[in-house]
């Protein structure tokens, strides 16, 4: 699907048309805007995220099958809880973080309460369960809520600005990124990490 229409000086980041190749299109960094307008030119499925919308890609700049994709969830009708809840009341298969059971946690756990991501999983994941075990759920989790969160992979500017300020506890927003610019206009080595190393 490549053809030769005339590389990118060494150094500097090459179009981003139907000419790459998958491996050249991995070594660069790409907004998912410009991965998205790529697989309409070239008829790609454009769901599931960045990372999977790149292995695609690459599948299809090489010519190979594309990867499987999950099918997509339909939303279960009719099974979401109504009011009145209470912790005796049994969570159903594919029961949503919804208005209702926010506000049973905030009355049962106070005005802090709030979906995060261990609440959304446990939620989605415990069919089965009383609403009594995910507040005692909540309760066993806040220790590890506290912690810095590890920043997905397709969140790739906000993991470069931790590791970078990490590194640099005295830079500057600015300074920041500049740095970030200078990164993504980089090609990428397959093992290099994604944030910048702290300074000697």
């Amino acid at each position: 699907m490549h053809s030769n229409s005339g590389p990118a000086a060494p150094g500097e980041r090459p179009p981003l048309t139907p000419s790459l190749t998958g491996a050249e299109l991995a070594r660069w960094y790409w907004t998912l805007a410009e991965l998205t307008e790529l697989a309409r030119r070239l008829d790609v499925p454009r769901g599931g995220g960045k990372a999977a919308l790149t292995e695609r890609l690459r599948a299809a700049l090489d010519g190979e099958p594309l990867p499987a994709t999950a099918p997509a969830r339909r939303p279960t009708a009719g099974r979401g809880l109504c009011a009145p809840v209470d912790g005796t009341t049994v969570i159903p298969d594919g029961q949503r973080c919804s208005q209702v059971l926010r506000e049973f946690f905030r009355r049962e756990i106070g005005p802090e309460f709030h979906f995060d991501g261990y609440m959304r999983a446990y939620i989605a994941e415990n069919a089965g369960r009383t609403l009594a075990e995910a507040v005692a759920h909540w309760h066993d989790t806040r220790a590890a809520a506290a912690e810095p969160q590890p920043i997905g992979t397709q969140f790739e500017f906000n993991r470069f600005l931790r590791a970078w300020h990490a590194g640099h506890p005295s830079g500057t927003r600015d300074e920041a990124l500049a740095a970030w610019h200078a990164h993504r206009s980089a090609p990428r080595h397959p093992a290099a990490p994604v944030g910048p190393a702290a300074p000697a």
